[in-house]
């Protein structure tokens, strides 16, 4: 009878997990209360054990309204993205400097002291012939779309570098929580297991396996707890403060996964496109610099009584050297572009069909793991504690039980982390969490005037 007992309480322990805990906060000031009812026995054991579930991601939309456009506006104060926004002006200013007259006017005086003095004006301009203006000017849009396209490739890796900051300091969180709920609910059974033992209803073995099992949770709690304030230590490396109002976005992830087309241009190759564009334009400045612009000069002398009107053009004789050398290392240079550009194409395109096929499987596991412990954890754990109560299970099953359960939560956990890094670095190294992220904060930001409450 015990068995059946067992083998039906195991098969609904493998088809999900303990729901355990709630925020660290919550978690912190019901210390007190639970230290105060530890002697209480089973009552006590129970409400840890079935403490609320909110341990799992949140599916609500309206949670980024919350924290969304807070994050940006930290993001936004960073000197990181000062410094971005200097660059931008300064690449406005380097295409108005670019947009000036190559040449200037050239203004000569001349006088000359002999049996007749001589007075001479002369005012000589040259001509930009081979258009180094517009060239100049076309090298400086350029270089200022290369410079806003890696301007835009660094905030999405800076918003992906800290967005997988502040989730992992979710999960670090979530998992100390956890910890400490394991400890309390240890430390809650040791003391009906003394109580039984007193009772004679438990052996002296069973309890010092109840005693290792609590000193086994007060490690598992020390490093949980060290593994948090590493991902406090990173947020405030990354954010300047190590508390910011961040809610899940699982749900989010999934629906836009849904929507993305395999086919769509990656912001990540703009630049090295632009690149390209870029040498075939120096290819063209090579031959506006070494173009023979002529000089035009006028002159107006008086020499005693006689005026004179003088009228030149000077041109450069290309004869000693003709510029085909530079000529041809530019179009070299085309040629570099052109095949970085394909390598960088390459690269990316196996890392958007990798993520194309991974990340939806992880997406498809993670429901599977929500759904069953939703369905069935509590359940579970609650059917396995009075099973040892009541003394049908042996402690040591019963120990063995409990560590499959945390080990499956922790498993969840990390399902979780595993779905943030994927898309994370992926929307980031290909350019395109930014434009996503402002969507999503302009969605809850709509959302957030629309649920106000009017003024009257």
């Amino acid at each position: 009878m015990k068995k059946t007992i067992i083998a039906q309480t195991l098969f609904g322990l493998f088809s999900a997990l303990v729901l355990i805990g709630g925020q660290v906060n919550s978690a912190v000031a019901a210390t007190p209360a639970l230290e105060a009812k530890a002697l209480k026995g089973d009552s006590v054991a129970a409400s840890v054990e079935l403490a609320p579930d909110n341990l799992l991601a949140p599916e609500t939309q309206a949670s980024l309204n919350q924290w969304l456009p807070e994050l940006l506006k930290q993001i936004n104060q960073l000197p990181e993205v000062q410094a971005q926004i200097a660059r931008q002006q300064q690449a406005e200013l380097a295409i108005a400097a670019a947009d000036r007259a190559v040449y200037n006017p050239e203004l000569g005086l001349n006088y000359q002291n002999a049996d007749t003095d001589t007075y001479s004006l002369g005012l000589s301009q040259t001509l930009d012939w081979g258009d180094k203006r517009g060239v100049a000017t076309r090298l400086a849009q350029l270089e200022a779309q290369i410079l806003l396209a890696d301007i835009s490739l660094e905030r999405s890796q800076m918003l992906a570098e800290r967005l997988l900051a502040l989730a992992e300091q979710a999960q670090s969180n979530k998992a100390l929580t956890f910890a400490e709920q394991q400890l309390r609910f240890t430390q809650a059974q040791l003391n009906i297991a003394e109580q039984r033992f007193a009772a004679g209803d438990l052996s002296d073995v069973e309890l010092q396996l109840l005693k290792l099992e609590l000193a086994s949770n007060t490690a598992d709690y020390a490093m949980a707890e060290q593994a948090a304030l590493v991902a406090d230590g990173k947020v405030i490396e990354l954010l300047g403060v190590d508390k910011l109002k961040f809610k899940e976005f699982i749900p989010e992830i999934g629906q836009l996964v849904s929507k993305m087309s395999p086919k769509a241009d990656l912001p990540a190759l703009t630049s090295a496109h632009q690149q390209v564009l870029l040498a075939k334009a120096n290819a063209i400045k090579v031959k506006a610099d070494t173009a023979a612009d002529p000089t035009i000069n006028l002159g107006v002398e008086k020499e005693g009584d006689d005026n004179k009107l003088g009228i030149g053009v000077a041109i450069p004789l290309q004869v000693r050297n003709n510029y085909s050398e530079l000529q041809s290392v530019a179009d070299k240079g085309i040629a570099i572009a052109e095949q970085d550009y394909l390598a960088r194409e390459r690269v990316l395109t196996a890392k958007q069909a990798q993520f194309a096929n991974a990340l939806p499987r992880l997406l498809t596991r993670y429901q599977d793991w929500r759904e069953r412990v939703e369905a069935s954890g509590g359940k579970a754990a609650k059917s396995l504690s009075e099973l040892w109560r009541s003394g049908d299970v042996s402690t040591s099953e019963y120990l063995q039980s409990r560590r499959q359960l945390a080990a499956s939560y922790l498993v969840g956990l990390n399902l979780e982390t595993a779905i943030y890094q994927s898309w994370l670095t992926w929307m980031g190294d290909s350019g395109q969490l930014l434009s996503v992220i402002d969507n999503l904060a302009d969605k809850s930001a709509s959302i957030s005037s629309t649920n106000a409450v009017p003024a009257e």
